[in-house]
């Protein structure tokens, strides 16, 4: 991603809390950070899961009880929530990549309910009532996050160090190879590629990248509820991942601020926003198949010629690492 869009994207965040209501600008920053997520692994790996909100809501549960019972500081309790979501992520990922497809969709939900069950049961999470009253804390010993402004200077930077990871791991060698096993899962096995342990390694990223959003989430509005490990969230999350462009850096975020926009205009009409944003996404099937991102970008290459953008493979070209006849071949 070039610099003038890194740019952009930072003077946006930082005049955003000015002209938006800062709680609703960090609820977008969590959940375009949870869809940027799951993208890494459908997107670039092309790996279906049905069970993300098991790291999201887990995460959330286990920050919040670190923070509120423990005692530990926000940062802490973040980064234990985002280190609970690759552990899980590490259980579901080595029991989930032994099959492919459906097979693999269905164990990551069967799993995930797994875990909504424990979160109903278990005495900690507050079962039905969720996990209430999570203190804010203070930042590093000293920053008050009961002031709006703090929490969402402290938000955006999370959203802002995870989105650059993101970037990073998909322009790397690896995140190479990870679009060469979506593109074509055989050759690149054949190239001599451990395939299952890239797999592996791409859900535990983007479990534990959902689980810093779930946690995140959960010390903004100081609560976890069953919401966030319930299965229509790991169907959200395919939504904005679709709705923006799978497969494109920018995409999922579009896609999450649509999402999460409506809810909040429409939450006047009740389950009715529901109906409303399935037939938004029937539209965008229909009309923009790539997603708005990509066929943004679809667009722009058609108009202004063959080229793709630097380091990304041209429309019908296969990445690098799939395309190497050296000595692996």
């Amino acid at each position: 991603m070039n610099r003038m869009l890194w740019v952009v994207l930072i003077v946006l965040g930082l005049a955003a809390p000015y002209v938006l209501y800062p709680v609703f600008v960090m609820k977008l920053l969590c959940f375009a950070l949870f869809a940027c997520a799951f993208n890494l692994l459908l997107g670039y790996t092309g790996l279906l899961s049905f069970g993300h909100a098991a790291f999201f809501g887990g995460a959330a549960y286990v920050a919040g009880h670190a923070i509120k019972v423990w005692g530990f500081p926000p940062e802490l309790g973040i980064l234990l929530g985002a280190a609970v979501g690759g552990l899980l992520g590490l259980v579901f990922g080595s029991l989930a990549i032994r099959r492919q497809g459906i097979y693999f969709a269905m164990i990551t939900l069967a799993l995930a309910q797994i875990v909504y069950f424990v979160a109903l049961k278990a005495p900690f999470t507050g079962g039905e009532d969720g996990l209430q009253g999570i203190p804010r804390g203070q930042l590093l010993g000293f920053i008050d996050l009961d002031q709006p402004l703090n929490m969402y200077y402290f938000v955006l930077a999370i959203f802002l160090g995870a989105f650059w990871l993101i970037n990073r791991i998909v322009d790397s060698p690896f995140g190479q190879v990870l679009k060469s096993i979506r593109e074509n899962e055989p050759r690149a096995l054949s190239l001599g590629y451990d395939v299952s342990r890239f797999k592996l390694v791409a859900f535990v990223m983007s479990a534990a990248l959902s689980g810093l959003a779930g946690a995140t989430k959960a010390l903004v509005f100081q609560f976890a509820s069953l919401t966030d490990v319930h299965w229509a969230t790991s169907g959200e999350v395919i939504l904005m991942t679709l709705l923006g462009g799978l497969g494109t850096i920018l995409g999922p975020m579009v896609g999450a601020f649509t999402v999460v926009s409506l809810h909040s205009k429409l939450s006047a009409i009740g389950s009715w926003v529901t109906v409303i944003i399935g037939i938004t996404f029937i539209v965008c099937v229909l009309l923009f198949r790539r997603g708005f991102v990509g066929e943004l970008q679809h667009l722009l290459r058609s108009q202004f010629g063959s080229g793709a953008e630097p380091g990304k493979p041209r429309s019908g070209e296969k990445p690098a690492a799939a395309t190497q006849t050296g000595a692996k071949g």
